[in-house]
């Protein structure tokens, strides 16, 4: 097995293969779309984006964000984690949420969190692996102003 490459900061310059991406996950976006995405996010000190890349293509990408909120105080959590489907269980994942972990402990937060649809099975045994633990399931409503 190869070893992983380490993550690294995301740039403009991957909007595309981070669209392509998003559409693997259920979340398509063309790559202009992506890049103002990315040109609003990357100056934002409360916003993680890294990604694993071999060459020109990326093998996957991680978002997270700092949050305060009345409730549970500060916490990080990842708003989105993809592996490209061709690159599954191969450790990508893994290096992706550990660069967040030591995000997270750089800025003194006590708490990792994630949140994961129900219908994506084969994510929630690999985040018990990880040492995340469940403490609830819920509903989300959205509604269009």
């Amino acid at each position: 097995m190869n070893p992983v490459p380490a993550p690294r900061a995301a740039t403009l310059d991957d909007s595309a293969e981070i669209a392509r991406l998003s559409g693997q996950l259920g979340y398509p976006a063309d790559a202009s779309a992506m890049a103002g995405r990315l040109q609003r996010l990357l100056p934002q000190v409360d916003h993680f984006i890294q990604v694993v890349a071999d060459g020109p293509r990326l093998l996957g990408w991680i978002t997270a964000e700092r949050r305060l909120s009345l409730e549970t105080g500060d916490s990080i959590e990842i708003t989105g984690l993809v592996v490209d489907r061709g690159a599954h269980r191969g450790g990508i994942g893994s290096a992706l949420v550990a660069a967040v972990a030591e995000w997270a402990r750089s800025h003194g937060s006590p708490r990792l969190v994630v949140r994961s649809n129900v219908a994506r099975e084969e994510s929630h045994p690999f985040y018990e692996r990880l040492g995340f633990t469940r403490t609830k399931s819920q509903h989300v409503y959205r509604r269009d102003p």
